[in-house]
């Protein structure tokens, strides 16, 4: 069932996505395809994930890769996203 998720619980949503997949450093998954198994759940069809994956881009969570179009876990960051998908994701 799709359901509109807060900023920081969507942000979490996607570090998790990606945790899960074992996507750090050089080993990237493509933000079409994580959008599209993520729109399942997250109202707006994934428009909100592209969204807040240029924002964790910024914040330095992620690394795009191959015109920003594919996106990995910084490994340099790896405690801080740990931390963050602790305290904002409730399952």
């Amino acid at each position: 069932m799709k359901r509109e998720y807060p900023d920081q619980e969507l942000k979490a949503l996607i570090l998790n996505f990606i945790m899960r997949k074992g996507r750090w450093g050089e080993h990237y998954f493509p933000i079409d395809t994580m959008a599209k198994w993520l729109g399942q759940v997250v109202q707006n069809n994934g428009k909100n994930v592209r969204k807040k994956v240029d924002e964790l881009a910024k914040d330095g969570y992620l690394i795009l890769w191959k015109r920003n179009t594919t996106a990995s876990l910084n490994p340099r960051a790896k405690r801080e996203i740990i931390e963050f998908i602790e305290k904002y994701l409730v399952e």
